[in-house]
């Protein structure tokens, strides 16, 4: 099963809300996905282990794993196409 973080620039609350609703998301489709919340200062730790990471803010920096977009999960702009990029990875075994 995939594993994806989410974590935002200040701390846990907004990631929660992202990766509760991406799972939410997710289950409705019937597509196995373990999503996590995860702190930003221990964010280096947890992209070892994950196989995607969903994003709040920009980052300059590489992860060596696919980045998506957060934000579109806060709003609902772009959300399905994010939502389509993240079901893609999962599938594409």
């Amino acid at each position: 099963m995939k594993k994806i973080i989410v974590a935002c620039g200040s701390g846990v609350a907004t990631s929660q809300t992202v990766a509760s609703k991406l799972a939410k998301l997710l289950k409705e489709r019937k597509v196995p996905a373990e999503v996590e919340a995860v702190d930003i200062k221990s964010l280096k730790h947890h992209v070892k282990s994950a196989d995607a990471y969903v994003s709040i803010v920009k980052s300059k920096e590489e992860f060596g794993i696919p980045v998506f977009n957060g934000v579109a999960f806060l709003t609902g702009m772009g959300q399905e196409e994010e939502l389509q990029k993240i079901i893609d990875l999962i599938e594409e075994d």
